[in-house]
């Protein structure tokens, strides 16, 4: 709509426009430099230095993009360079055998960090925030990043549970159109699918530049309303936490769930593997933190109530592959 109008008034301006429609003119390109962002993401800023801040930053520098990768201490960025250096070495050994540390270091120069947050942003197109899953930590860091960035850089978070809504009300109107949910999966060098999550307030060109960017990256970019879970999770979570209502009711073994969901239903891994992968404390969080959205009818109360089998293992520290047990036990390395 908005390019029909502009090429709908440059046209009119090689018949001598008159005043009014000049002015006309002169407004809609005001109203475009205050809602859309200008130009291209080339530079993108990423919060967070673990597994998935260093894939995202990994995967916007393998793909073009200049990348600053920011955390509070110098042993958190080196982790996350070291989980970039493992990765890209995996990636050469098929792409580039006869150099795996030229094929490394040429992507690694994409890549700065720095401890320094007002540092990270200053010449950020885009920012994407990969941190502990709070709402309040979330909401903290971009109150303050909003006051540092510029005006046109979009704010985006990677959020798998949270209300991106709530997020972005830390910010001012004016960034809150440039706020959106960009939800990587792990590991997010092999995943294809990023989700773009669209509050009220987004404006369309923010959404048209995070899916050129996404692509630019070699994702495949879905769309959904901030809902909670969003797409995949909204369908997993409760799969999930049903799975582990069959096991306490006596139905089935773990075991046996997860082969026949393999074997049966064609799934790379049952979701007892998977829960255990994802780890046990984290379903148990996301679904607390549904069933708060429950009593404002954004999903059935029904499927997210508590489960006393899940949250006795997490009690018991039992959550999954990171501990050892889960469901299942696994030799610690």
């Amino acid at each position: 709509m908005l390019s029909s109008i502009l090429r709908t008034s440059a046209m009119s301006s090689k018949h001598n426009l008159n005043g009014a429609a000049a002015n006309r003119l002169s407004s809609v390109q005001r109203h475009l430099s205050t809602t859309q962002p200008r130009g291209k993401v080339e530079k993108l800023t990423v919060f967070g230095a673990g597994l998935m801040g260093a894939g995202i930053a990994q995967v916007g520098a393998q793909n073009g993009l200049k990348v600053v990768l920011s955390d509070v201490t110098d042993k958190a960025l080196e982790n996350g360079l070291t989980i970039i250096s493992k990765s890209l070495s995996r990636i050469a050994k098929k792409k580039s055998p006869d150099d795996i540390d030229g094929f490394t270091s040429s992507i690694l120069k994409n890549i700065e960090t720095t401890t320094d947050a007002v540092k990270a942003v200053e010449n950020s197109d885009l920012v994407v925030e990969a941190i502990i899953e709070s709402l309040k930590v979330k909401r903290d860091l971009f109150k303050f990043l909003d006051g540092k960035a510029k005006a046109e850089c979009i704010f985006a978070t990677n959020t798998s549970s949270l209300s991106v809504s709530e997020i972005a009300e830390s910010c001012g109107p004016e960034r809150q159109q440039r706020f959106a949910g960009l939800h990587f999966f792990n590991p997010v060098p092999a995943m294809k699918l990023v989700e773009i999550i669209k509050t009220p307030q987004t404006s369309q060109a923010t959404y048209e530049a995070l899916r050129e960017v996404t692509l630019q990256m070699k994702k495949a970019p879905v769309t959904c309303n901030d809902t909670p879970g969003f797409i995949v999770n909204r369908l997993l979570v409760p799969y999930l936490l049903e799975a582990i209502r069959m096991v306490e009711r006596g139905d089935a073994t773990p075991e046996d769930v997860d082969t026949a969901m393999e074997l049966g239903a064609g799934y790379p891994m049952g979701p007892f593997k998977l829960l255990d992968f994802v780890g046990l404390d984290t379903t148990s969080y996301i679904s607390q933190g549904w069933r708060d959205k429950a009593a404002s009818g954004q999903i059935s109360e029904e499927l997210v109530q508590p489960i006393p089998m899940l949250e006795k293992l997490v009690k018991e520290g039992k959550l999954g592959r990171k501990s050892g047990q889960g469901f299942y036990e696994y030799d610690k390395k």
